[in-house]
C-alpha cells in the first residue's frame, strides 16, 4: 500500500516509495499509453510529438481538445473520482472506471467508450518504450491499481508542474510545454538553441528509431521528473548532444549526479520534499544543469532568455 507523509490532500510534496506502487505505476504506464495513443491518432503532427501528449490538470491527467468531425473531444484520468472521462464538444460523456484489472480490459472498454461517441481509435494497439511489449488486447500481467498510490503520483506531478512552468517562463527562446510523455511516464519540459542536432542513434526499446530523430532534431537542454531512478522516484537533466565536460559540470544542490548509464543528471524526489524550500532546491537543478548545457555548447543565452525580472512583472 502506498505511503505518504502527508494526507495526500494538504500541502507539501507528497511522499511516495516507487516499491509502494510499482505494480500500479507499470499499469498505469500502459493506460496512459493507449490514451496517447488515442490523441495521436486524431490530432496532427507538431514537431517533436508534442501533439501527442498529456498535461497535468487539476484533477489527474489530460489530453488537450482532440479535433474531430468539425468538433473536438478530450480525455481525461481523473484521480479523484478514479475515471477515465471523454467528453465531446457535443455534450455527450462516457467513463471507464480505473480500478484493479488487467489492461486488456482497460483497452476494450475505452475502445468501447469511444466507439460508443462514434469516435474511429485506429491506433498501434501495443506499447512503446516497454519491454516485452505486450499488445494491449492481450495483457493480462499488468492489473494492479491502488486509488491512493495514483492520487499521491498525481499530486506529485501539481509540485513539479507548477515549478517547471515558472523555469519555462524564464526562457524566450524554443520551448516545449511541460507536458506528460507517455512513452517514458515522464513530466518533462525542455529548452533549444535553435540549431539541428546530429540525427539521434536509436536504439530505444520498441521504438522505431525515426520516431525518436524528429524528438531529437534540435539541439537542446530537457529536465524531467519520472517515477524511478531513486527510492521516490527521480528528477533528471540531459542535453543533446551531449557538450563535452558536460558531465563533469558543477551541478547544485549537492546529491545530485550524473548517471553514466542514463546519461543525465540525476536528484532523487525526497531530497527535494524533505527540504525547508524544495521550490529553490529543485530551481537549483533547474537552473545549473541547463546553465552547463547552454555554456559548454555556447548558446546564444542573451537571445534566448528572459530579464530575470520579467517574470515578477504583473499587469
Amino acid at each position: 500500500m502506498a505511503t505518504s507523509t502527508d494526507p495526500g490532500t494538504s500541502a507539501g510534496w507528497p511522499r511516495l516509495r516507487v516499491a509502494d506502487w510499482a505494480d500500479t505505476r507499470d499499469t498505469l504506464h500502459l493506460w496512459t499509453q493507449i490514451v496517447g495513443k488515442v490523441r495521436m491518432a486524431h490530432a496532427p503532427l507538431v514537431n517533436h510529438w508534442w501533439q501527442a501528449t498529456l498535461y497535468v490538470s487539476p484533477r489527474g491527467l489530460r489530453t488537450a481538445a482532440i479535433p474531430h468531425r468539425g468538433g473536438a473531444f478530450d480525455c481525461e484520468f481523473d484521480f479523484l473520482d478514479h475515471q477515465l472521462r471523454i467528453r465531446t464538444s457535443d455534450g455527450r460523456t462516457r467513463a471507464v472506471a480505473l480500478a484493479a484489472r488487467p489492461v486488456a480490459q482497460f483497452y476494450a472498454e475505452t475502445m468501447g467508450a469511444l466507439g460508443d461517441l462514434g469516435i474511429p481509435a485506429r491506433i498501434h494497439a501495443r506499447p512503446n518504450e516497454v519491454d516485452p511489449a505486450i499488445p494491449f488486447a492481450e495483457d493480462a500481467r499488468h492489473a494492479a491499481y491502488d486509488p491512493h498510490a495514483a492520487e499521491l503520483f498525481w499530486r506529485q506531478l501539481l509540485e513539479v508542474n507548477r515549478v517547471f512552468a515558472q523555469f519555462r517562463a524564464c526562457f524566450l527562446g524554443k520551448a516545449s510545454p511541460v507536458h506528460f510523455f507517455w512513452g517514458a511516464m515522464d513530466l518533462a519540459c525542455t529548452r533549444f538553441s535553435g540549431r539541428t542536432a546530429p540525427p539521434h542513434p536509436g536504439g530505444v526499446p520498441n521504438c522505431p528509431d525515426w520516431v525518436m530523430r524528429e524528438g531529437y532534431s534540435h539541439e537542446l537542454a530537457s529536465c524531467g521528473f519520472w517515477p524511478g531512478g531513486g527510492e521516490e522516484g527521480a528528477f533528471y537533466a540531459y542535453a543533446y548532444p551531449e557538450p563535452e565536460a558536460y558531465p563533469d559540470a558543477p551541478v547544485r544542490p549537492a546529491g545530485a549526479c550524473y548517471s553514466p548509464e542514463l546519461g543525465e543528471f540525476l536528484l532523487p524526489y525526497e531530497l527535494v520534499a524533505t527540504a525547508s524550500d524544495p521550490d529553490r532546491v529543485l530551481r537549483e537543478f533547474l537552473d545549473s544543469t541547463y546553465t552547463a548545457a547552454a555554456d559548454l555548447a555556447r548558446w546564444d543565452r542573451r537571445a534566448l532568455e528572459a530579464d530575470p525580472l520579467r517574470c515578477d512583472h504583473s499587469p
